[in-house]
């Protein structure tokens, strides 16, 4: 299928050739007719784009600051590797989306294959939504009326906050598309509205609507216009959904208001606020969140959860709803909003016309019909043909040859995994993410054959011999043991699965069959520093002392790595590597373990993540972990320090070792941080291709899950 995707480091707009999304639990998936291209949005993407680094940073200034701590902590190669990587992945564009039910997903009611509906989906000719994202057309409104739905549901949401009654006058500055049919809500509610834009086609169309209008590109005094507006009294409410640098917007909303006036951001201004101007009225300032109630909320909008009705009245889906009834009613002209209409192959004029400032309201995209969802599986080398949906004409493996499937291609996969596989010498199949734009881009930049939606076309095909396992979290038990079932070699990214239940399956599996290898990111144990540590301490016999130190950094309690059914927590996901790492520097299994967190508190909504955690092991050795979300980001991430014999280790950041007590044995500093993640992809591979035993040991593998998950538990349970 075709979508349109843009470059953040140059600007650049492209009509990429992506595989079609397969449906998911609680989607729909749509083939879209029309889609709308939010000038505001989109056109403030394509600027920063095609901006150049200085100007990109002086965008986003707190940006620059985090990359500055970054440079501190962890180098300046890697941060530079960081910052080019994010700004190189391509951003899927668009926001307005109508179309038809092609599929649809378990777990959603009331949805018949065929039916139109609007979402707010991107520009692509199929698009994967959530329920609680989309609404049913009603047959009075027009593809393209109903591609408006989802900008008036923008400012419908400001309107809500604003809270305007009959009779009352309002002001809306900024009469773009948002702020045009946000006129022609407040107008269907009863109120007066005053108009305020630069533009006088636009200021025409909102006359139109019924709103008095003033131009201060002409030099009217619109405080004048204002007051005379108010009969005097001032505004009851202004909306402002005009985007600009400029602080004057607010300035002026605040100088014509009433005493107890409403002012609603729904648009970008500047905030430099006069204490003063709102000081004396009792002003009130809000700024409106997109489509309303739910937006942000992954409760509501992946999983499906919807609020009361009787608590929350108005929620996105519900918006959207009102807004499509106001269509249907005839009380909103949508077709007075539409200045230009292209077809999907003509993206890349549209997309001119937004940055070239010539004069422009509401951009339609016209897609072409049809008759099902298109492949999941597109070719990007020479050397295999895709056939019908998702079919591909197969080859077995080469003899002695790593030929990989990537199942995900997220920030990590596609920063660290998939290149440290490249170089390792895997042959690159077939990568899989589920919306299909990151998967062509990292299969266009590795070299990959084909790039795909579809998880289990990737199990079934025999031309891959090896997994490698980069999803969320709580996939990655359930792909192991169908990877295992079909006959493949595994890598899986920690964690490897979310419950002993899990585990316990897996082991089972695995022990099945030897003859497959099975292996855990653990890739702390791979660093070169680490290696050093390890020959070092394999000359003392006496038992160690082990500090490890784990500066992990604060993540929202909304996030999902923080679920405990799809991340697992942070000691899931990520304290094992510690676990891993101090159970491998000292040689011995681990024999108990005792956790505690932090206590309660009002401002902690997560104590899981500042944890203490102490290993004892069957030399004696006793290991400390401390996994600390409350330090500061200046701080050293990971620094591991082992005491023994008279002597101390004390590693940092996996850059530089210090080294005290060993004769003969030199300080060392890393010119870039490595915590082994290409070593550990090599050492993979080559395990492959040579048919060797897996790098981590298995029985280390699974001791090292089953000991993380008791301390994820002792943890939670302290709670």
């Amino acid at each position: 299928m075709k979508q349109i995707l843009q470059s953040l480091k140059t600007g650049e707009t492209t009509l990429a050739d992506v595989p079609a999304p397969c449906v998911r639990q609680g989607h729909i998936l749509v083939n879209t007719s029309h889609t709308l291209v939010s000038a505001g949005t989109e056109r403030m993407l394509v600027d920063f784009g095609k901006a150049n680094w200085l100007d990109k940073a002086r965008q986003q200034p707190d940006k620059v600051r985090m990359v500055l701590d970054k440079v501190r902590t962890d180098g300046l190669a890697t941060t530079l590797d960081a910052v080019q990587s994010k700004l190189d992945q391509p951003l899927a564009l668009g926001y307005c989306n109508v179309g038809t039910v092609a599929e649809v997903g378990s777990g959603v009611d009331g949805i018949a294959l065929g039916e139109r509906i609007v979402s707010n989906g991107g520009h692509a000719q199929v698009v994967s939504v959530p329920r609680n994202l989309s609404a049913k057309i009603p047959d009075g409104v027009t593809d393209e009326q109903a591609s408006f739905t989802v900008l008036a549901a923008i400012g419908l949401q400001g309107i809500r906050l604003a809270n305007p009654t009959l009779g009352e006058c309002v002001v809306v500055t900024g009469l773009g598309v948002i702020g045009l049919l946000t006129v022609q809500i407040l107008r269907a509610q009863g109120c007066r509205v005053l108009g305020i834009d630069f533009d006088p086609a636009r200021l025409d169309l909102a006359r139109k609507f019924g709103a008095e209008v003033v131009n201060p590109g002409k030099g009217e005094d619109v405080l004048a216009a204002a007051a005379g507006f108010s009969r005097g009294r001032g505004v009851d409410a202004v909306v402002i959904t005009a985007s600009t640098k400029s602080h004057e917007p607010v300035s002026q909303a605040a100088t014509m208001c009433r005493k107890r006036g409403r002012i609603v951001l729904v648009g970008v201004a500047g905030l430099e606020l006069s204490r003063a101007d709102f000081y004396e009225k009792e002003l009130t300032f809000q700024v409106s969140c997109s489509y309303g109630p739910g937006r942000y909320d992954p409760a509501y909008e992946e999983r499906g959860e919807d609020y009361p009705v009787g608590f929350v009245r108005w929620t996105e889906q519900r918006n959207f709803e009102a807004v499509l009834d106001l269509m249907d009613s005839g009380l909103l002209d949508i077709d007075s909003l539409i200045s230009h209409r292209f077809g999907l192959e003509q993206a890349e004029e549209a997309y001119d016309l937004l940055s070239s400032g010539k004069p422009s309201l509401g951009i339609l995209l016209e897609y072409p019909q049809q008759q099902s969802v298109g492949p999941r599986v597109v070719t990007l080398t020479e050397g295999e043909e895709s056939v019908g949906d998702g079919e591909v004409v197969n080859s077995p493996p080469a003899a002695g040859k790593a030929t990989v499937g990537f199942l995900g291609s997220g920030n990590y996969a596609g920063r660290v995994l998939i290149p440290a596989f490249k170089a390792a010498g895997a042959e690159m199949h077939t990568v899989v993410s589920g919306g299909g734009v990151s998967s062509v881009h990292y299969g266009k930049k590795y070299g990959f054959k084909q790039a795909s939606t579809d998880a289990k076309a990737l199990m079934e095909d025999a031309s891959v011999n090896t997994l490698v396992i980069a999803t969320r979290h709580n996939s990655h038990a359930r792909q192991v043991l169908d990877g295992l079932k079909a006959g493949k070699h595994i890598f899986c990214e920690k964690p490897l699965c979310l419950t002993r239940e899990e585990l316990t399956a897996i082991e089972v599996e695995a022990t099945q069959r030897p003859e497959q290898l099975l292996m855990i990111g653990f890739n702390r144990r791979f660093a070169p520093h680490v290696i050093t540590v390890k020959a070092l301490l394999e000359t003392v016999v006496e038992p160690k002392n082990l500090v490890m130190t784990v500066n992990a950094g604060a993540i929202p309690a909304d996030h999902w790595t923080q679920d405990p059914q799809v991340g697992g927590g942070r000691i899931v996901g990520e304290a094992c590597h510690f676990i891993d790492l101090l159970r491998h520097v000292v040689g011995a299994p681990i024999t108990g373990h005792h956790s505690v967190a932090v206590g309660r508190h009002p401002a902690v909504e997560v104590t899981e993540d500042r944890a203490t955690i102490i290993l004892t092991f069957a030399d004696g050795s006793v290991g400390t972990i401390h996994y600390l979300a409350n330090g500061d980001k200046s701080f050293s991430k990971e620094r591991l320090e082992v005491f023994c014999a008279g002597r101390v280790l004390q590693l940092d950041n996996f850059r530089k070792l210090r080294i005290y007590g060993w004769p003969n044995a030199r300080n060392n500093r890393l010119w870039r941080q490595d915590k082994g993640q290409s070593a550990c992809a090599n050492e993979f591979v080559k395990a492959v291709s040579g048919g060797g035993q897996s790098p981590i040991p298995l029985k280390e593998v699974f001791e090292v899950s089953r000991v993380t998950l008791d301390v994820a538990e002792q943890l939670r349970s302290q709670n």
